[in-house]
């Protein structure tokens, strides 16, 4: 299994966005560990910006998040999109990077993501997607799990081991987006404390935190506009429990609030970091962030 436990990323990071560069160029708040950038955003960007954006990479620690790749997709991979992005990865040198696992395009890009049916035969394609795209990139590539609004058709396993063999088969490493898990427990009717403790917890590198809405139908829609609710902060707590802490950024790209305001959910992650990095279960730390870890931790034990 490729590792990118040595990657160097560690702590709570941050999504970094054009709104954010003037308080970020007059000083790096020290609660943000790394930023994360998605590549399509910014692989064509020059000039002013393109030279403000390298400055900050030369500086602070990057993880490279992927939109468009369709890992699932029934187009051939863009090879070469995938020279471009490897050129890009290198002069920035990115940390790592990541990708959803699901598909956006067809015969054109569909500009959403799109779950994959989980059935055997995707398993065999989607991994051999998988290892072609690491060998173009010369890196590996840490597969995301997605949210979902409409169950895949002819599925002959379920979400859960769908993910196992996909990162099996192409013996890959797993990027956890703990919101997602739970907007498709709801959306989809299971139980994401049984779902979370079913990953390859050895497989773990990554995770993503974030907020959701509920549409009109009541369905929740990962949205990332929102700040993120007590039952998620329980599945991240769940997940360092079970199996430790991992770099974790928090995710917002609608009603975009001020800095100061994204920089104290930042806090959150950093302080439940904290607690399980000190491995004092059930016990209180002694520290400035101890009090809320340990609140987190007993809400989380009450919701068991």
């Amino acid at each position: 299994m490729s590792s990118l436990r040595s990657s160097g990323v560690t702590g709570a990071g941050l999504g970094f966005r054009r709104e954010f560069l003037s308080d970020l160029e007059n000083e790096v708040p020290p609660v943000i560990d790394f930023f994360e950038v998605s590549l399509e955003n910014w692989m064509d960007i020059d000039g002013r910006l393109g030279r403000i954006f390298r400055d900050f990479t030369e500086r602070y620690t990057f993880v490279a998040h992927g939109l468009s790749l369709s890992l699932g997709g029934s187009a051939p991979l863009d090879v070469d999109f995938l020279r471009r992005m490897k050129n890009f990865l290198d002069q920035h040198q990115f940390a790592f990077y990541t990708e959803h696992l699901s598909f956006c395009s067809d015969e054109g890009h569909l500009y959403d993501l799109y779950p994959i049916p989980f059935t055997e035969e995707s398993v065999q394609y989607v991994a051999n997607r998988i290892r072609l795209a690491q060998d173009i990139l010369e890196r590996p590539i840490a597969i995301e799990n997605a949210a979902y609004y409409v169950k895949p058709p002819l599925a002959d396993m379920n979400e859960l081991t769908f993910i196992n063999a996909v990162l099996e088969e192409a013996d890959c490493v797993f990027h956890l987006d703990v919101n997602n898990v739970y907007v498709n427990s709801i959306n989809h009717g299971y139980d994401p404390y049984l779902f979370l403790q079913g990953l390859p917890g050895a497989r773990i590198v990554y995770g993503h935190i974030a907020g959701h809405e509920t549409d009109s139908s009541g369905a929740l829609v990962d949205t990332h506009g929102q700040k993120v609710i007590d039952p998620v902060w329980k599945l991240l707590a769940l997940a360092y429990e079970s199996f430790g802490v991992f770099p974790t950024l928090l995710e917002r790209d609608l009603n975009i609030p001020p800095l100061a305001e994204l920089l104290t959910e930042v806090e959150q992650i950093a302080a439940l970091q904290d607690f399980y990095n000190r491995d004092l279960i059930g016990g209180l730390l002694k520290t400035d962030n101890g009090g809320y870890a340990a609140e987190l931790k007993l809400r989380f034990r009450a919701a068991q």
